[in-house]
């Protein structure tokens, strides 16, 4: 057969040709002029490789066969079908890579998140005076935005369109970490972490779902895993930014004493950085065709389908490929009809609110929807394994970083130094004091001035004609102790520092301004370095589950992958050291990987394009919930117990390994 002419026709009873034009038998072109039949042969041929547009037609036979073999099939999975064999004529290249890259970056985004909080917190808690409870709460307020925004912006995708909501949640973080990183007070702050986390947390749900449409179904399980690597450099972009920013206290500036804007808060901004590149490159990406042929718009997807096979075929020397496609069919659903309220009847305001109510109303019968009679079975085993895998993930992940201090914590007081009943008398203290316990001592015409004192604890001793003179204090208390004929001046030794303490003619003269709660010196390089590392750990695990995604199928990756993360943590009974801590949330975030990656790739399958974001958004924000059930009862075991931590996160790793085992493969499926 001449390769020139060659056809694939079908008879599928929809308006789909996949015909090239036919030449004449002795047309010529610049092309072919010169040379003879046997040049015109495919050159894989001589070695029995199956030309591409064979292998093509050979999957569609196997795909029509097997629905004259079904007993009855759905208008929906003939558009699948069709939808299919268009992806497969446009090809898979330059269009889908650049698509990639743009929802790499909202990814990226949506990891710098979930770690900016984080990483900032030591520096913040500082600048803000945070205390404790304020300090949880900002690291649970942008996991809850970002629950509200999965299940928001995931229904809204479905009903709206996945760019133009991808271009909203964007904005939307770019907008709230510009007003954060200014943000003096708390309460702003705080608002506007929210804020950032109602808007990216949409980008997940989005993001899978909108590339998963301009996948064709043999490329689709691998390159949903290596999007999932933009995750992991979220991570990494994070942790490196953070360690080559925070720490540079010059990089800032401050007018007055009211408004500071210390290195953290440049860190803030520049964290920014990939939801603003992604924002920039949504502006020339088209819609999803899929979404577009769903609310029978088929002109518009007409036109984005011919620019994927144009875009493709011309980046692959094949200018001369015509996009064949005459007509595509359109599933005779029942249009959403949005109440208006004409000009005349109305205000503005009033038509807002009528179109809201009206979208919200249509939002919510999607989500009921998913607990049909055809999808409940799959949304709960599908909500079960979710849960599950972040209820450990988050889990551990917050109890590996904490686990680490206190075994610093633990060493650090392993080296306390007591003195008892001490008589020191007319000394100049010129040396910081630094993890002591002065018990009984007596301190006469002393002299502390220009010094540190860290975890310092003065107990029933007494002072009498000392001064202290510019003392910068952390952790340090005096108790029960006799202080006479004392000048403290210039000092952060506040009132609440003396507990239970006798004064008699004391002098506090200039204390220093600023917050007058105690901060634990957090090691900020080892705080980087094992964010850096966990995040790095995952390389391996996303390429080996990239590669065979298609290859073993979802199912064995994800019920394998949380098997064997569930062994992983019986280890950590063994981990007694910071090092080997550091080692087992390495292997553990190497191994797990996978799992997400096949949780997220089966969610997109799983579904059918009408309900896709939606099913997506719903599950993201049982996951964002576990986060937070996750990580704040593993935390309050940190010195306590690591028996039920680890407990906790193998039974529910089993218990959705074992679960994922019941869902249905979904590689050579086409996506409905």
């Amino acid at each position: 057969q001449d390769f020139f002419s060659c056809k694939h026709s079908r008879q599928d009873g929809y308006g789909y040709q996949t015909d090239y034009p036919p030449q004449e038998e002795d047309a010529a072109s610049d092309a072919t002029e010169g040379h003879d039949e046997e040049d015109q042969m495919y050159e894989g041929e001589y070695q029995g490789i199956p030309h591409p547009d064979e292998v093509k037609a050979a999957r569609r036979a196997a795909r029509a066969k097997a629905r004259t073999v079904a007993d009855a099939v759905s208008e929906q999975e003939e558009l699948a079908e069709q939808y299919e064999d268009i992806m497969e004529d446009c090809g898979h290249g330059k269009f889908q890579w650049t698509l990639f890259v743009v929802l790499g970056l909202a990814l990226m985004a949506d990891s710098v998140e979930c770690f900016v909080v984080a990483l900032v917190l030591p520096s913040a808690e500082k600048d803000m005076c945070l205390s404790h409870a304020e300090k949880g709460m900002l690291g649970l307020i942008v996991f809850l935005g970002m629950m509200f925004g999965a299940f928001i912006w995931g229904g809204l995708a479905d009903k709206v369109g996945r760019r133009k909501c991808l271009i909203i949640v964007l904005a939307m973080n770019c907008i709230s970490a510009f007003f954060s990183s200014f943000a003096q007070g708390y309460g702003f702050f705080l608002f506007f972490r929210l804020f950032s986390g109602i808007g990216i947390g949409g980008s997940v749900p989005i993001v899978y779902s909108y590339f998963s449409e301009f996948l064709q179904m043999n490329k689709r399980g691998e390159h949903l895993s290596w999007l999932c690597m933009f995750w992991m450099m979220g991570g990494i972009y994070a942790s490196f930014t953070a360690w080559g920013i925070i720490p540079r206290y010059g990089w800032g500036f401050s007018m007055g004493t009211e408004f500071q804007f210390h290195s953290w808060r440049v860190f803030v901004l520049v964290c920014a950085l990939p939801a603003i590149a992604a924002f920039v490159g949504l502006i020339f990406m088209p819609e999803s065709p899929r979404f577009l042929l769903e609310n029978a718009k088929h002109d518009e997807a007409w036109m984005i389908l011919k620019q994927v096979h144009d875009t493709n075929w011309r980046a692959k020397g094949e200018p001369e490929r015509v996009f064949t496609v005459t007509h595509i069919k359109i599933p005779k659903t029942q249009e959403d009809e949005f109440i208006e309220i004409q000009t005349a009847t109305g205000t503005a305001f009033q038509r807002w609110v009528v179109r809201t109510l009206t979208l919200t109303k249509l939002v919510m019968k999607n989500v009921l929807s998913l607990f049909g009679r055809d999808l409940r079975l799959a949304t709960l085993l599908m909500a079960i394994i979710w849960f599950t895998m972040a209820f450990s993930f988050y889990g551990l992940s917050v109890w590996f970083p904490d686990m680490i201090k206190h075994l610093q914590h633990e060493e650090y007081e392993s080296k306390l130094k007591v003195f008892h009943r001490e008589k020191v008398e007319q000394f100049h203290f010129n040396f910081s004091l630094e993890n002591q316990v002065h018990k009984e001592g007596e301190y006469i015409n002393d002299k502390f001035i220009d010094i540190e004192m860290k975890s310092v604890k003065f107990e029933d001793s007494l002072f009498v004609d000392c001064f202290f003179e510019n003392i910068r204090s952390t952790e340090t208390i005096f108790e029960n102790c006799t202080i006479r004929s004392t000048v403290f001046y210039d000092t952060d030794l506040y009132e609440e520092k003396f507990i239970d303490c006798t004064f008699e003619n004391v002098t506090f003269l200039h204390n220093k301004k600023g917050c007058h709660l105690d901060y634990e010196e957090e090691n900020d390089v080892l705080v980087y370095l094992v964010s850096f590392l966990g995040s790095l750990a995952v390389l391996p695990g996303n390429i080996i589950s990239a590669l065979f995604m298609d290859k073993i199928g979802r199912i064995k990756i994800i019920g394998g992958s949380m098997l064997i993360s569930a062994g992983c943590t019986f280890f950590l009974f063994l981990s007694f050291s910071q090092a080997a801590i550091i080692a087992w949330q390495c292997l553990f975030c190497g191994v797990s990987v996978a799992a997400w990656n096949g949780i997220q790739v089966i969610t997109v399958e799983l579904y059918p394009a009408s309900k896709r974001a939606t099913a997506f958004g719903v599950l993201n924000a049982i996951c964002k919930l576990a986060a937070i059930l996750g990580s704040s009862i593993f935390a309050s075991f940190v010195g306590i117990t690591k028996v039920i931590p680890i407990l906790l996160s193998c039974i529910a790793l089993v218990g959705g390994g074992v679960l994922a085992l019941k869902l249905p493969e979904t590689r050579e499926k086409v996506l409905l």
